[in-house]
């Protein structure tokens, strides 16, 4: 998902401290474009305060782990 919103390299390594403005470039726009996709992918609404929290592919990822919902 992360490399259909972004011109991240194939070979570049996501890890969970992946940051999406540092390591990927992504500006506001496209953060908030992450975070519907993953609204999306997972049937699941994250709360605007807690999508401002959500800076790194990890946190995003136990984000939607903590879901009871997420599909």
């Amino acid at each position: 998902m992360i490399r259909l919103l972004s011109d991240v390299p194939e070979n570049f390594e996501l890890k969970p401290e992946t940051s999406f403005t540092t390591d990927l470039g992504l500006d506001s726009l496209d953060v908030v474009e992450v975070i519907l996709a993953v609204e999306e992918e997972f049937s699941i609404e994250i709360p605007d305060h807690e999508a401002d929290s959500l800076k790194t592919i990890g946190q995003t990822v136990e984000y939607i782990l903590q879901q009871p919902d997420a599909l």
